[in-house]
Formats: C-alpha cells, structure tokens, sequence
C-alpha cells in the first residue's frame, strides 16, 4: 500500500497551487479514494488520555454499590448451572434452589482478587492487545442473524459474508481484535458451525479471537484451534491469556448453564472472560437509569465473584450494555442520552472496583443512514467517556444488533480512526515548534501559512486524513457521480475483499487446522439443544 501512497502523493508546490482554488485540497482527496488508495493509519493500542466523565458524585457511587450489594445478599441471582451452585455452597454462601444469595464483604474481597489489566496473545504476537489502564480497543461486529448491503438488501448470514466481515477485521488496523461470528453463517449447520468460523476466522485474520459459551464442546473446539494455530504447547496456552469469552447475563438477576460452564472452562486455562449484563431500562431492568445500572452491577460482580473463587486472579471484565427500550412500541434503543449516561455511570463503577470496563458501539437503524451514524458516534464517543478499555460491535452493526452490515463497518471505522486520532499525542503538543512563535512572525499580518516550511514540512501529517469522507464542495462531487456516504462505503469494501491477502500461516499449522476441523465434524460436532 505504501507504494500506491507514493505514486499518488503530489509536489508541495502542487499542492500549494491546488490550495488556491476553492476545489483544491479537497478534490485531491476524493482522487486519492478514487484510486482505490486507503492510507489508514497504522495499528496502534490508543490511549484514552481525557479525563472520564462522571455523572454521579461519590455519594452515588456509594448508592449504587450499596443497591447492587443489597441485591446480591437480599434477593439473590438465579444460577442455573448446577456446577456453580456447587461452587456457591463451598464458598458458604446462601443457596436456596437456584438462588444465590452472597455477601458483601465475600463478593468484595473476591472482585479486588480480580487484576485491573492484562494481555491477551493471539497466533501474532505482534497483534498483542493490553486490556485495562488507558487503553481503548475496539472489536468488530459480532452475532447478528442477518446481513445487509445495498446491492442485496437484508438477507439472513452465509459463510462467504461471515468471511469478508472477517477481512475487514483482518484490513484495518483500528480494528483490535475480533469478536463473535461478525455475521451468523445460517448455511452451515449449527452442530459445526463453530468449527467452520473459527477456521476462517483464525486463517483471515490474526487477530485476538473469541469463544461463545454455547455448550462445552464449543468453548473446547475453540481453545484448542487457538491452541493449534499458535503453535502452542497445552502449557504455553495456559500460561498466559490468549483468547476470550463474553457473556451476557438472562436479565434479570439470572445467569444461564452454558455461559458459566463455558467461563469455569476458560479461567482454569488461564483464558480472559467478560461478563456483560443485557439490561433495557423499562423491560429487563427498572425504568430509572440509577436502577438499571444497580441491577446490571448486581449480575456481573456476581459471576465475577465466582470466577475469582474458582481461580484467583483470573483476567475478567465488567461490562455494560445498559439502554432502554422505545416507550410506544416495546423495541429496545440505542445511542440515546440514557445509553450514554448509563455507560458513563457504569464507568465509575468499574474504577470503584478496580475492573477493565467493556462497552459497545451500537445502533437501532435499520441500514448505515444518519441516524445509523449519530447513533453509533453517540455510543462510540461514551465508550470513550466513561473509559471504556475494549468497545465490542465498534463496526458494522445495525438494527439493534440484528443485521450486520459491511459498509457501515468501513463508516464506522471513519469514526473510530477519527476518535484514535483525536488521542493522538501531537494534537496536544506545546514544544517551541508547536507554539510555532517563528512561524507566526514569518507571515505576519499580510501573508498565509500555505508556503512556509513550518507547513510544507508538516503537511502530510498535520490533520487527520479520512478514508471515507468527502470534502469536495458540492459541484466536484455531483460531477463525479454524486454518491452517498453507503454508496461510496460499499465501493470500499468490495475493493479491500477483492484484494485481501490472508496473514501468514504456516502451512503445518494450517494443515493441522483443517485437520482438526474434520476430524470433529466426523464426530458430529457439538449438540444443538444447549
């Protein structure tokens, strides 16, 4: 790519005389897509360096703690996992049935057992990602039933569309690691269908990958093609996280068998969880945003406790998918000020008990419109907020999970390339080159900036550079067809499909993959009644 960046980069006096004309500079930059030309910026862990924004007071603070803590000891979580229940009794908490009901001071010293970051290590060590501190990853679009795009509308998902949303995890570098099944294969049968993915999606990308909690034999299958397509000895795999699971809580005040039986898998192999609570203000949870925040901090700690029981120290993460539901018609909403601030909120409580914090990019439009685009800023931009440290479904998503679409991931990765940029150090800088004082007095009051070398040595760099805007004004871009922002997001990602090129993958291990591959889908797989 780097070449192609150089065949089209222009003269500075080119440049400057582009400038003079009202199209210049930005006609230039619709030459530049047009050529097929994509100059993201390079992969990088971001710092989130602003201070969060918190909402509640440390009285608050101390009200939902308390609330979550008087659910946890007087009403209780369900498990309906039999071996959890186990676990419970032992640790002498209270179990009645299926209810749990647990202390405070136990759930307290059990979370801070919990460490505030880690690393995962995925088959490229060069793709290592740090999940807590001031890092904010961003993942791709995970688990929606049905795919859409402008040329064939909303379809449910098949292997081949599962396979280019995994090639634009693998493309581009704002991207940290990949999630679910970007879109469920509905053409491969659900016994081995797990099989199939996670073989393409460990050849497609190297990236860090997960794991659904669906029945043992999956998170199994999983953890040894990570296994495999590392390289790893079963002791190297276990010594340090490299790959994950997420799992929601059966809102409200419930955690099903499969995800607890898959998590107890993961953490006594040394593998990373993260617990999400699915909670709608007004339906799963109370109406008050206070309410349903206390109710999803209830759920996580609860199973994090157990976690940190069974294996202390295990990398967990607290997560919040907090929202509401539309009023008038029962369907849940997302991006709204009540997403945002519940994010926020449940930002200050992770900092509280010392948790790396997951969020979501998130949208209930139906296709990649404007409210697709403001919704998802407005979720994207209070993961930030809140300081979010891994921000799942951060591309691609639409209809409140339910479609996923590959032009609103290249939209989506404008924004997230756009907020990467806004942390970056040189925006902020105050050295005697930045204040530029020489600068200012060689221009004067009479001249402009265009020409001076404090510009032309910085030019290519000094402002971010998008790879889906258009700034032409209104007559060059009419005159070069006059496409949308989707039209021009589903040119983009036909071109990187049709170029990708997988990452390296030795051909023993790919060998030992596809091996395995078949060998457990002559075994049948894993059952489908979970």
């Amino acid at each position: 790519m780097s070449g192609d960046m150089n065949r089209d980069a222009e003269t500075v006096g080119e440049k400057g005389a582009r400038r003079r004309g009202r199209g210049g500079g930005r006609a230039g930059n619709a030459r530049r897509q047009a050529g097929g030309v994509i100059e993201q910026m390079p992969w990088h862990l971001p710092q989130n360096t602003d201070r969060p924004t918190e909402p509640l007071g440390e009285e608050g603070v101390l009200a939902i703690h308390d609330g979550a803590m008087r659910v946890l000891e007087e009403i209780g979580i369900e498990f309906l996992n039999k071996e959890a229940l186990d676990l419970f009794r032992a640790a002498g908490c209270r179990v009645d049935g299926t209810n749990v009901r647990m202390g405070r001071d136990w759930v307290m010293e059990m979370v801070r057992k919990a460490p505030d970051s880690f690393t995962i290590t995925p088959r490229n060590p060069a793709r290592r990602i740090t999940i807590g501190g001031r890092n904010i990853l961003f993942g791709n679009v995970s688990s929606p039933p049905n795919y859409w795009d402008i040329e064939h509308g909303k379809l449910p998902g098949t292997r081949k569309q599962c396979a280019d949303l995994l090639k634009l995890t693998q493309y581009f570098n704002c991207i940290h690691f990949a999630g679910g099944y970007p879109v469920e294969p509905v053409d491969i049968h659900a016994s081995v269908r797990h099989l199939d993915v996670l073989h393409d999606k460990l050849v497609l990308t190297d990236k860090v990958v997960h794991a659904y909690s669906l029945g043992p034999e999956r998170v199994e299958d999983v953890m040894e093609m990570v296994r495999l397509a590392g390289g790893l000895s079963h002791e190297e795999f276990e010594t340090t996280p490299r790959m994950y699971t997420n799992i929601n809580s059966t809102s409200p005040l419930k955690h099903d068998v499969p995800m607890i039986d898959g998590c107890l898998r993961l953490i006594r192999r040394g593998q990373a969880v993260i617990v999400t609570p699915f909670t709608l203000a007004g339906a799963m949870a109370p109406v008050t945003m206070a309410g349903a925040v206390t109710q999803s901090i209830a759920e996580a700690l609860s199973a994090i406790a157990l976690f940190q029981w069974v294996r202390p120290g295990c990398p967990c993460v607290i997560g919040t998918f907090t929202s509401n539901v539309d009023m008038k018609s029962g369907a849940p909403a997302f991006g709204t000020p009540e997403y945002m601030r519940a994010t926020q909120m449940t930002g200050q409580m992770a900092r509280f008990y010392g948790l790396p914090l997951r969020a979501s990019g998130s949208s209930a439009a139906n296709v990649p419109d404007g409210q697709a685009i403001w919704e998802t800023s407005n979720a994207l931009w209070s993961a930030v907020q809140s300081g979010t440290n891994i921000v799942y479904h951060a591309a691609g998503w639409l209809e409140g999970g339910l479609i996923a679409s590959p032009a609103k991931f290249v939209m989506d990765c404008e924004i997230i390339q756009q907020i990467q940029r806004y942390f970056d150090p040189a925006l902020t800088a105050t050295g005697p080159e930045d204040i530029a004082v020489e600068a200012i007095a060689e221009v004067g009051s009479e001249g402009h900036f265009f020409g001076t070398p404090h510009t032309q040595d910085r030019y290519s760099t000094a402002f971010y550079q998008p790879i889906l805007s258009d700034w032409r004004n209104y007559e060059a871009w009419a005159l070069d067809g006059g496409r949308w922002t989707a039209e021009r997001a589903h040119a983009l990602w036909k071109r990187i499909v049709a170029d990708f090129e997988p990452p390296a993958l030795e051909a023993g291990i790919a060998d030992e993959l596809a091996d395995f591959v078949a060998r457990r889908k002559s075994e049948g797989g894993a059952p489908t009644d979970f």
